[in-house]
């Protein structure tokens, strides 16, 4: 069943969002393209309470950008982004939501972030995704969506560690770059964990 896993395309992170990452408005159009051609459609989600342990906000004399110990990991700061319920966590306006079967929320809980569709960053929780898959009998699926350097390039690395085979289809994802080659990285990282990486899907 050809699959495809739409990553965290929600207002906020679009262009005047809360942590917007440049360019990802213009990829809801290329996505929308790519949906018909695919038989299972699901997305994931950052979904935040208020008080969540990655926004700045919630920890005195911290700024986005810094770091904290959070669950036993290190956590960078964000600002406040996707809370739950409100605008900003919207999917994109303009996107196609109604051929998706299933969307897959994740940062749910306070005290530990979720990068990954499938895991929290500590690992305590599954968001239900591989369940989900597996349920199907589906190993094969693309990507599309933002981050690459972060919620995408989590997700691909927690597919292979779990025997999925995701395919990213670097044309419908964009990085934010923080440091100006991290979306570099995340691709070379995603290749020698196994995943394959394409320039564009064509899709017959």
């Amino acid at each position: 069943m050809r699959t495809l896993l739409i990553v965290d395309l929600q207002n906020d992170f679009m262009q005047g969002g809360a942590l917007p990452v440049p360019g990802a408005a213009a990829l809801v159009p290329v996505i929308n393209q790519l949906q018909p051609h695919f038989h299972l459609i699901v997305a994931c989600r950052d979904w935040h309470p208020p008080d969540h342990c990655s926004f700045a906000k919630n920890h005195p004399d911290k700024k986005p950008g810094d770091s904290i110990e959070c669950a036993g990991y290190l956590q960078k700061l964000w600002p406040v982004h996707c809370v739950r319920n409100t605008p900003g966590a919207e999917f994109a306006t303009g996107l196609e939501c109604d051929r998706w079967a299933k969307v897959f929320s994740k940062g749910t809980d306070a005290s530990i972030d979720s990068y990954s569709a499938f895991f929290d960053n500590a690992r305590r929780r599954s968001t239900g995704l591989a369940e989900y898959f597996i349920a199907r009998g589906i190993v094969e699926f693309h990507v599309v969506g933002v981050a690459t350097d972060y919620c995408v390039k989590f997700s691909v690395l927690d597919a292979l560690e779990l025997g999925f085979q995701p395919i990213v289809i670097l044309n419908a994802t964009q990085g934010i770059d923080l440091q100006g080659q991290d979306t570099e990285e995340a691709c070379v990282s995603m290749r020698q964990a196994g995943a394959r990486l394409v320039p564009t899907a064509f899709i017959n």
